[in-house]
């Protein structure tokens, strides 16, 4: 469990970022949503010890972010940033995946064992010897998981996984991320991106203005008025609320409950 409590967070003495907010995450899908500005990132930089609070706590399974590095923490949290390529330093794939396993000071063995895995969960299997920076925009964003798959944390904090992506690539992220949640991760998505929030999101958090305005089911955040805070609804609850057909997550529910209207 992640518990965020009474957070406080003060940039060089400016305005707070963060105001007062109390979480907690478990092993579910949580969107972290809000309009710019909002401490969506400031947040989620809490929860590995990127940063250190202000004011409040931040204990993840039992450990005081003040008091353990950013690379003890990593063993629990990873951390996928908005630009994948932030994150890139290698020559090749498999070197890329790799480092962070040797950084736990595990055997060779068990460092190549993980990189195989975390390419193969994330279709990266025979990528070892690419280099990072001639992948595709979705394959870049795979490979940011996969380098964070490597170290096996138990929580997982997506940052925009899917902004910038085509349909095909935004489909890749969106089974890697239902996939995480089936082998038992905590997943965290910051995202812009209100679909997303539809079709993955058990719970929404909405951040404004450094504070916690909402924390609860996806169907009750998409009952707000979202204007308000610089979101919009997907295309498909519109089209659903228009015909009458009510709330529906998907485009197969959609589909599904278009054929049993008379």
């Amino acid at each position: 469990m992640i518990e965020v409590k009474n957070l406080w967070h003060v940039y060089n003495g400016k305005k707070a970022a963060i105001r007062g907010v109390d979480l907690t995450i478990g092993n579910e899908i949580v969107a972290l949503v809000g309009p710019n500005g909002s401490g969506k990132t400031t947040l989620a930089k809490h929860l590995n010890g990127l940063l250190k609070p202000t004011k409040g706590n931040v204990v993840v399974d039992g450990m005081d972010t003040r008091e353990y590095s950013v690379a003890e923490l990593a063993r629990v949290v990873g951390y996928v940033f908005q630009n994948p390529e932030n994150m890139f330093f290698e020559e090749n794939v498999f070197k890329e995946v790799s480092f962070g396993p040797k950084n736990l000071g595990l055997s060779e063995d068990e460092v190549e064992a993980r990189v195989r895995w975390a390419l193969k969960e994330t279709n990266l299997g025979g990528y070892e010897d690419r280099s990072p920076y001639s992948l595709s925009g979705g394959e870049k964003q795979r490979l940011a998981i996969a380098c964070i798959l490597a170290m096996k944390p138990k929580y997982i904090i997506l940052d925009e996984p899917t902004t910038g992506l085509d349909e095909k690539n935004a489909e890749a992220i969106k089974s890697i991320i239902r996939k995480l949640y089936s082998d038992g991760h905590g997943i965290l998505l910051i995202t812009h991106e209100m679909d997303l929030v539809l079709e993955l999101a058990e719970r929404v958090v909405l951040l404004y203005k450094g504070k916690k305005l909402f924390d609860g089911a996806v169907k009750e955040f998409f009952a707000l008025d979202l204007r308000a805070y610089d979101l919009d609804k997907p295309k498909l609850l519109h089209i659903s609320e228009k015909l009458g057909m009510g709330f529906l997550r998907d485009i197969n529910e959609f589909i599904n409950t278009l054929r049993m209207i008379p």
